[in-house]
């Protein structure tokens, strides 16, 4: 089982067998209410029929085909809609779109295409790439090297990277509602990563716009501006990891939108089939799409792919949830809940245990104090309890995360905030 400690799952189950709306059912027939959204991906809740239904007819018209030196219509037609909502303008307009099968795949695709794009500007020696301590970016090759979470890269090689520092800052930004204040002065960092390596040795560098999986932390004012102005000075291509952020987290369609700097490349996945299929896609911007397309037209211009990129049923599923996001604006609904959510959520300050909380759109993260020799411990029996409760939380560390579906109603809120709350409590 992934990310699992298995042998202690498999001493005390929790097994869930169907899904509809915000809730889970239990093995034991009990109602779970989904604080995460799956994990991050069911943004338009859970069993929408509309999205089950066009899969239905997808598989019974062709299951599959390839991409190979082929293609099939509903991969055009899904890559056209992808392109509607996609953040920019002009070349700098993320609508050209490589699908992938996850978040994973997109951010190593998506470093393949930034260091094939700068051997394609006659940059060769740029083969270098830039992550942030304390970021999450999937657990391929790739991804683990640019990534800053060390269990996660301690046994395994990795790609030639460097780091930013990550902009956690609880002395100065504890229970900051929103953007924290101090810190955009890190993103500074890319300089000295070029004054140290080199800008002709560095081909991108990626960030989530809001790191997630680490714990929810909000980047500090400016700061994401400032690393945008440093990458266009040094020739470097900006990667926004938005797995998680894109389709709606934040009240826009991407977090690109939500703090107005577009990125070179877009890394997405979970949200864009409301997770009902596996599939990812990277958007690139069209001045990187066309620095590609170079040498005679035979010639294949991106050496990468994946046999099931483009799959007609995730294609389906796709359009689908765009239809269902359109229909029913959740693309922008977390912007009308967020303040409600934000309060809610810092209510819980003053409990045992909380040091930090931090929300933005439909996110947060409540982080509490750790055990002494047993990190995680805490959080992971206040997950516990939760669940044993009717509500479905997800712990990183001694961080309890938060991400409901986009069709969460305000009364559901109150009902997170007292399960986990009521967990907090008896927790020791």
């Amino acid at each position: 089982m992934p990310f699992t400690a298995n042998r202690q799952f498999k001493k005390a189950p929790r097994m869930l067998v169907s899904a509809e709306g915000m809730h889970y059912s239990s093995d034991d027939g009990r109602k779970i209410l989904d604080g995460t959204a799956g994990l991050w991906c069911v943004n338009a809740g859970h069993g929408r029929r509309q999205i089950s239904e066009a899969v239905a007819r997808q598989i019974a018209t062709m299951d599959f085909a390839p991409t190979f030196q082929m293609g099939h219509p509903v991969a055009f037609e899904f890559a056209e809609r992808l392109a509607e909502i996609a953040p920019g303008e002009g070349a700098a307009k993320l609508d050209r779109v490589f699908y992938t099968n996850s978040g994973s795949e997109s951010v190593d695709t998506a470093l393949k295409i930034a260091i094939a794009w700068q051997r394609a500007m006659g940059q060769g020696t740029r083969t270098r790439v830039i992550g942030r301590e304390r970021g999450y970016h999937g657990v391929g090759f790739g991804g683990i090297s640019v990534g800053g979470l060390v269990n996660n890269r301690r046994v395994f090689p990795q790609i030639p990277a460097d780091h930013l520092r990550h902009t956690h800052d609880p002395a100065r930004n504890a229970f900051t509602p929103g953007l924290p204040e101090h810190g955009a002065e890190l993103a500074e960092d890319l300089e000295r990563l070029v004054a140290l390596h080199g800008a002709e040795t560095i081909a991108a560098v990626i960030v989530e716009p809001l790191a997630g999986s680490t714990g929810v932390l909000p980047p500090p004012k400016g700061y994401l501006q400032r690393l945008r102005e440093i990458a266009t000075k040094h020739g470097i291509l900006l990667i926004f990891d938005e797995v998680i952020t894109g389709f709606g987290r934040l009240g826009t369609p991407f977090a690109a939108d939500y703090f107005g700097v577009t990125p070179d490349l877009m890394t997405t996945a979970k949200g864009l089939t409301n997770g009902a299929v596996p599939m990812g896609a990277v958007f690139a911007s069209r001045k990187v799409h066309d620095g590609l397309m170079t040498g005679p037209d035979a010639a294949i211009e991106l050496f990468h792919g994946y046999t099931y990129s483009g799959h007609p049923l995730a294609c389906a599923a796709g359009i689908a949830t765009l239809d269902v996001y359109r229909e029913e604006s959740l693309l922008t609904r977390a912007a009308d809940l967020a303040q409600a959510w934000e309060e809610a959520i810092f209510s819980l300050k003053g409990l045992p245990h909380v040091i930090d909380i931090r929300t933005l759109g439909l996110v947060a993260g409540v982080e509490l104090s750790s055990r002494e020799g047993a990190v995680g411990a805490r959080a992971y029996d206040v997950f516990v309890d939760c669940f044993e409760k009717g509500l479905l939380i997800r712990v990183t560390g001694d961080i309890v995360a938060l991400s409901p579906p986009l069709i969460l109603e305000k009364a559901q809120i109150g009902e997170i905030v007292s399960i986990l709350g009521e967990a907090i409590k008896r927790v020791a």
